[in-house]
Formats: C-alpha cells, sequence, structure tokens
C-alpha cells in the first residue's frame, strides 16, 4: 500500500497544472464616459458588471482639454494592459457618447486579439446637428473643447471618416422628450442630443431604441440590464 501511494504522488508531479497565474480570472470590460463627464458617470454600470464576475477598467480622462487623438492610444494601451494583467479571457467596451467614438477610432489602426463585445450609448456614430449648430459659438468652443468640434455631421467629421471595425456592437439609442434644450435643431427622433438615426452603424449586431435622456443613460437600470444581457448574449433581450 505504501508503495502505490508513492507511486501515485510521484505520478501526479509528473501532471502539468495551472497556477493561478496561468488562469483566466473571467472577462474584462473597459468602461468610457461621454465628454465633460468623468469615471463616476459609469459608476452604476461598474457596480453591475462587477456583480456579474467582470474585471472592470473605469477611469476618468481628459475630454473637454486634450484631443481624443492626442490621449487615444495610451489611455486604450493602459486600460488593454490592465485587463491582460488580470488574465481576462476577452476584453470588452461599454461607452457613452463620445467613448463609442474613441473605441472606433482606436480600432482603426489596432487590434484586440481577444476583443469581445461593444455596447455603445447614445454614440454620435454620425455626428450630432448639435455640433453644427454650435460649433462657431464662443461659449461652446472655450467649455467643450476640441473635441466637441469634430463631431459634426458633414462627411468631413471625424465620426463619419471612421471605418467599420471588427468586434460585435450592441447600440442603445435614447429618446426622449425630457432634454429640449437642442431639440428644435435636431431632425426625428433623439435624445436631446443625437437623432436615433445617426447613433446606427452598418456593422452592428443589434440595435435598442429607449426612453431616456442622453445625458443620464447611462444610468437608466432597464439600459444597464440590457448592457449585462448583450455582453452575456450577443444581441439585447428584446
Amino acid at each position: 500500500m505504501k508503495r502505490k501511494t508513492v507511486f501515485v504522488a510521484a505520478l501526479l508531479l509528473l501532471i502539468p497544472t495551472l497556477t493561478p497565474a496561468d488562469q483566466n480570472e473571467g472577462d474584462c470590460a473597459i468602461l468610457l464616459h461621454g465628454m465633460g463627464r468623468t469615471a463616476m458617470s459609469m459608476s452604476l454600470i461598474e457596480d453591475a458588471l462587477i456583480a456579474q464576475g467582470y474585471t472592470v477598467w473605469n477611469e476618468s480622462y481628459p475630454s473637454l482639454s486634450q484631443s481624443l487623438e492626442a490621449f487615444t492610444a495610451p489611455m486604450m494601451e493602459s486600460a488593454i494592459t490592465y485587463c491582460r494583467d488580470k488574465r481576462a479571457a476577452s476584453i470588452h467596451f461599454v461607452t457613452h457618447s463620445l467613448g463609442g467614438i474613441i473605441v472606433r477610432y482606436y480600432l482603426q489602426d489596432h487590434q484586440i486579439d481577444n476583443l469581445g463585445r461593444i455596447v455603445m450609448l447614445a454614440p454620435p456614430n454620425k455626428g450630432s446637428e448639435v455640433a453644427d449648430g454650435m460649433k462657431d459659438d464662443f461659449f461652446y468652443q472655450t467649455i467643450m473643447g476640441p473635441n466637441a468640434q469634430m463631431l459634426g455631421t458633414d462627411e468631413h467629421s471625424l465620426p463619419n471618416r471612421l471605418k467599420p471595425i471588427a468586434g460585435e456592437i450592441g447600440i442603445i439609442a435614447g429618446e426622449s422628450d425630457g432634454e429640449p434644450w437642442f431639440l428644435p435643431e435636431i431632425p426625428g427622433a433623439d435624445d436631446g442630443k443625437v437623432a436615433v438615426e445617426r447613433t446606427k452603424l452598418p456593422e452592428m449586431r443589434d440595435f435598442l431604441r429607449v426612453k431616456s435622456g442622453h445625458t443620464f443613460i447611462m444610468r437608466d437600470d432597464a439600459v444597464i440590464s440590457q448592457i449585462v444581457y448583450f455582453l452575456e448574449n450577443g444581441h439585447f433581450d428584446d
């Protein structure tokens, strides 16, 4: 019996085992807030994803003081490195407004091998009439900074110059009468800042329209549930 025990122990030593450093720790989600906001605006989404077992990167970026062309690459590399250090199986993105343009801009020239799914909330994927109407306003230029000047609807605007990107993309667009400041300038249904039709991308996997305004769509409980559902299933819960 003693010889058998020793033999089994020796055999087990020969079998390769996974150390904690070799094991995936689940999926990672990178959250990107909108223009003029901070990571705090995405905190409810962060809490929901952590509760579902995701590793989450959620940090503020200088959306008003620097152009996205300047900060996107170093910020994204930092976020992706964080996920890789956690040995994430897949890296997902959840974005609000300008955050969606940042992901599209980064993926023009960069590839993420374990890219997962992307959920965009109220993204100005084809620009916004608000940027068209206010781009020459001194106070708008001063307060909103360089990125606000890039989000027009003309064919030369940054969003309209970006090419289709890889990944399974789900887009949630808001429609609300609760943000009336810019409504006269936006044709059709909109969330107060972005027209519903201008949120769409030809490569999107699924699309959802909700009763929510642009400013607080990322804090809507129903929207957060749909984000989690899309990341898990690749489509929204109808």
